[in-house]
């Protein structure tokens, strides 16, 4: 059974303007993503910025998200790391702080072979009974997670269950489930290819675009569920500038920005990233206008 079906998403960490993380507008956010009928939380992803996060501020966060959920959404905790040794104790972390299941992100910088990301995830894994989904995004990582890798993982170890699928190569993600005959859950890990990889067998999607619009990206999903999938195919078509806008500058640059403008109230990013460029920041402005999610001025 997959740890969820449907929208997932990325949550954004708000922070104060100090940097501080913001838990007061964290429970704010976690409670408008379930009235906004969100299928899952993940915590502490690329999206939340957890590269800039210690790990007491990594693990606080999961663990609050838990508390804050208690158990009617899954959480999936985002413990991925470099270090086999600390994926293993923030994995360990999300496990006593409640979560339902792991992402990892395959190891960045040092890389690794494919023999060496085998090893890696099967060492996670065994420390940690949750199920666990891979996280593919070469564009972050340098290091791509072949197809049979992944199906390999899959089928031989029993809590890895699926993966975040990010490359944006279709034709691997189609090699993938060609190959794995039923063993691999599939995520879409970008919000402009949510019902192409649905059309492959896929679950659902690990969304940034629901962290403005839940409603919509739930829905775009459980259309194709219900087997409107000329109703979801529109749903992604017209979601296709804000979702271009969304990605202008680097995740979740754009995201915080747009949430700010819809007065959610997010705070700033945190260094390297830095604020969205004027000419960008308009072009979401404009989009966030068109999709229905920001008033129209004048």
């Amino acid at each position: 059974m997959a740890i969820f079906e449907g929208a997932g998403v990325a949550l954004i960490t708000p922070f104060h303007e100090d940097g501080s993380i913001n838990y007061e507008k964290l429970d704010e956010l976690v409670e408008a993503q379930i009235a906004g009928g969100i299928d899952s939380i993940i915590a502490c992803g690329t999206t939340a910025e957890s590269a800039t996060m210690d790990h007491d501020e990594h693990n606080s966060v999961i663990r609050f998200i838990c508390e804050r959920v208690h158990g009617r959404v899954p959480v999936i905790a985002g413990t991925g790391s470099n270090c086999t040794q600390t994926a293993v104790e923030l994995s360990l972390e999300a496990k006593k702080s409640g979560a339902d299941g792991l992402l990892l992100v395959s190891p960045y910088y040092n890389k690794a072979t494919q023999k060496g990301l085998i090893a890696h995830f099967s060492a996670v894994a065994e420390a940690v009974d949750l199920p666990i989904l891979l996280y593919n995004i070469q564009s972050r990582t340098g290091v791509n997670i072949e197809p049979a890798t992944i199906v390999h993982l899959c089928r031989n170890v029993k809590n890895i269950v699926g993966v975040k699928e990010a490359s944006g190569n279709i034709s691997q993600i189609a090699a993938i489930m060609s190959m794995a005959d039923g063993c691999v859950d599939l995520y879409s890990g970008n919000d402009d290819q949510i019902v192409p990889l649905l059309s492959l067998g896929g679950k659902g999607v690990i969304s940034v675009l629901a962290n403005v619009a839940p409603r919509q990206t739930h829905d775009m999903c459980q259309a194709y569920f219900d087997g409107d999938v000329k109703k979801s195919a529109a749903m992604q078509l017209e979601a296709i500038p804000l979702i271009s806008a969304l990605f202008c500058e680097v995740n979740p640059i754009p995201v915080k920005a747009a949430m700010n403008l819809m007065g959610m109230g997010v705070g700033p990013l945190r260094l390297p990233l830095t604020e969205m460029e004027p000419e960008h920041k308009e072009r979401l402005k404009r989009e966030l206008m068109a999709y229905g999610l920001l008033a129209q001025e004048g």
